[in-house]
């Protein structure tokens, strides 16, 4: 009997496997589970609880798959609520951010060589979900480059979601489960935007996409210029960190919807305002800051993110009217 070449065995292998792929049974939820189940990470450290990770298919008919990282609640895993956290940016990825440097219970550290357990993380009290969205952001992606040029609020909460649905059915034992949203800085609109969408699809929706809502929490959040404004002097008198009389002169001299022509007297409160913060960690003020030697210039805070009439207009150089200009990122 001839001898049959590797290339024609390889062609009969794939002729009797083709069919059985593409015909085979839908796998289960709980093999759909396993297969985005992280078994290890380099250099993780031990924990009992599960953790997924992988992407959600939103529609059949376009091209946008968002990413997810899902971590399992420390312990009572089915006693806890689900969270689903968002980052804003907006652009800013939810799992190198939220999950790898906030609130995840695995944090980079050591120049991104290692992982370290984050002894505060959010999964000791409940179930947390982090996602990438909109596409384009972190891992989400898309095979249209024209969704890339439709982004928007309405959009970011209308794939959220769509993406939440379908992450149901991934995870259906997860679907009776008290539900709520957080988010910090542009998840100021990412939130409460899908927060209203959910509720509003839930008016008479079926037991398959009906979501168990309770609430949402955001920090930081960024709403609008003015409000935005208000909320950080608000903030430092209602903690006593600018007095009653500067809180007063603040409100009197400084209009917050006209941030681009400020007064003289203005820009002398904005100097005291950050004057009271000089030797304060501004985004946590109750935690010590080592002040290397007395006697040295004060510093004052950096602000990653801040409304424009902190970020442009804070410092005297010359005059009140000329004003150092802070960096801003992401």
């Amino acid at each position: 009997m001839a001898k049959l070449s590797p290339c024609f065995l390889l062609c009969c292998f794939l002729f009797i496997h083709i069919p059985t792929f593409t015909q085979s049974r839908q796998p289960s939820y709980a093999e759909q589970q396993e297969t985005d189940r992280v078994t290890n990470l380099p250099g993780q450290p031990p924990v009992k609880f599960r953790h997924y990770a992988g992407y959600v298919k939103l529609r059949p008919q376009d091209s946008k798959a968002l990413f997810y990282w899902f971590f399992e609640a420390q312990d009572g895993v089915s006693d806890k609520p689900l969270v689903l956290w968002l980052n804003g940016g907006p652009g800013c990825s939810s799992v190198a951010y939220g999950a790898a440097q906030e609130l995840g219970p695995f944090l980079i550290r050591s120049n991104g060589t290692r992982l370290t357990f984050n002894k505060f993380s959010w999964n000791k009290v409940a179930n947390i979900l982090f996602l990438e969205a909109p596409v384009g952001v972190g891992f989400s992606y898309t095979n249209n480059s024209h969704d890339l040029h439709k982004l928007g609020d309405q959009v970011t909460a209308a794939d959220s979601y769509t993406f939440l649905i379908n992450w149901f059915k991934r995870f259906p034992n997860f679907k009776s489960h008290d539900f709520y949203i957080a988010g910090e800085s542009y998840a100021g609109h990412y939130v409460p935007q899908l927060a209203q969408l959910i509720y509003d699809k839930n008016q008479g929706s079926s037991p398959d996409s009906y979501i168990n809502f309770k609430g949402f929490m955001i920090g930081n959040a960024a709403i609008n210029e003015p409000t935005d404004t208000l909320g950080l002097f608000d903030y430092a008198w209602s903690h006593a960190i600018i007095s009653d009389q500067l809180y007063d002169q603040i409100n009197k001299e400084c209009d917050f919807k006209q941030t681009n022509n400020l007064t003289v007297q203005c820009a002398d409160h904005m100097k005291g305002f950050m004057d009271a913060y000089a030797n304060i960690d501004m985004y946590s003020i109750y935690t010590p800051v080592c002040i290397k030697a007395l006697g040295t210039r004060r510093t004052y805070p950096k602000l990653p993110v801040a409304p424009r009439l902190l970020s442009q207009h804070v410092i005297p150089q010359i005059n009140p009217i000329c004003m150092y200009v802070y960096a801003l990122v992401c």
